[in-house]
């Protein structure tokens, strides 16, 4: 006789692809700063590395672009969005950020996001959040303190930090994005579909404003320093295209799909650590004791508040991205 695969084993196996999707996603974009800073150490632009990142990886997507080409018709306002926020916004501040920072301290800095949804929630829209939530962002900005080391009076540079919280505010955009329509079952964007799209209109913000046609081609063709090792930039432009942009967009919001917002960030807050560890070998930049218990507390506290979450459609306070307030910041990144 057949075997039927009850309904909750079938959660908890799409549950299981979805963090195995989340993690891959979190080790393919912690790579991505590591790959772009020695291009931008040899004389590239941040925002033209960003550039040639979100460019190539359209261009590799292009075909399923031209498949869902409905959504054009149907999702236009949620592409015009996810290409805001989730590529174009994140990417150039984030590139912008490790051109003045170390990567380490950029990302960390990133993943103050689940703190700025619960500020905007309790704040702006005057809704309670969980006391777990409020503690989350309190060890967040507590641990962020010790990451730019504030007693030393801010001895990082401080446009290298607001393009970071810059980069924070655009992935608030992203998770929420990326689960827009994930729940309206046959009638819902082809998640292939809405990265193509996104990474269409990325490019073309970015062209605009990186103005590519000045940019010095001729990097591309030698080598870029690896902490000591000369590596090809070609090599890096395809790993940080292919990796870091085409299977990290794609795994991420397959995952958020399958998860939810909260979840899914969970996992991604690993894209810190990872990048941190990559910069540490790779790179060689070392942070200093206080900086890593900072980082560790960062992460902890963004996990704390998204873990806090309620299931969706639940009642009770607010946390971060959940309920009623996700459905609203939904509503808002769609008509960006």
């Amino acid at each position: 006789m057949p075997v039927r695969t009850s309904e909750s084993s079938q959660r908890n196996q799409g549950r299981g692809v979805g963090l195995g999707l989340a993690l891959v996603s979190a080790v393919a974009f912690g790579g991505s700063g590591v790959a772009a800073k020695p291009l931008i150490d040899a004389g590239l632009d941040p925002l033209h590395v960003v550039w040639l990142r979100v460019a190539g990886a359209a261009v590799v997507m292009l075909p399923l672009a031209v498949r869902h080409r409905g959504l054009l018709r149907t999702r236009p306002a949620l592409l015009a969005g996810f290409g805001l926020l989730a590529v174009a916004g994140v990417q150039a501040c984030y590139f912008a950020a490790i051109s003045r920072i170390p990567v380490g301290v950029a990302l960390l800095v990133e993943y103050l996001a689940p703190a700025l949804v619960l500020g905007w929630v309790r704040f702006v829209q005057r809704r309670p959040v969980t006391r777990a939530a409020a503690l989350g962002v309190v060890l967040a900005v507590g641990g962020l303190a010790c990451v730019v080391e504030v007693w030393s009076g801010l001895s990082f540079d401080l446009l290298g930090l607001l393009l970071a919280l810059g980069a924070a505010c655009c992935q608030v955009g992203y998770f929420v994005l990326s689960d827009q329509g994930g729940d309206a079952g046959d009638q819902a964007p082809d998640p292939l579909g809405v990265i193509a799209y996104g990474l269409l209109v990325g490019a073309i913000v970015l062209t605009l404003v990186a103005r590519p046609w000045g940019m010095d081609w001729s990097v591309l063709g030698g080598g870029a320093d690896l902490n000591g090792t000369t590596v090809a930039a070609g090599y890096l432009l395809v790993w940080i295209v292919l990796v870091a942009t085409v299977l990290a967009y794609v795994t991420g919001v397959l995952a958020v799909r399958r998860l939810s917002p909260q979840v899914a960030g969970v996992v991604a807050c690993l894209e810190a650590v990872i990048a941190t560890v990559l910069a540490w070998i790779l790179l060689g930049e070392h942070l200093s004791a206080p900086q890593l218990v900072g980082g560790a507390v960062v992460l902890l506290g963004a996990f704390i508040a998204q873990s806090s979450t309620p299931a969706k459609g639940s009642d009770g306070p607010v946390t971060s991205g959940g309920g009623d307030a996700e459905k609203e910041l939904s509503a808002r990144g769609s008509a960006t």
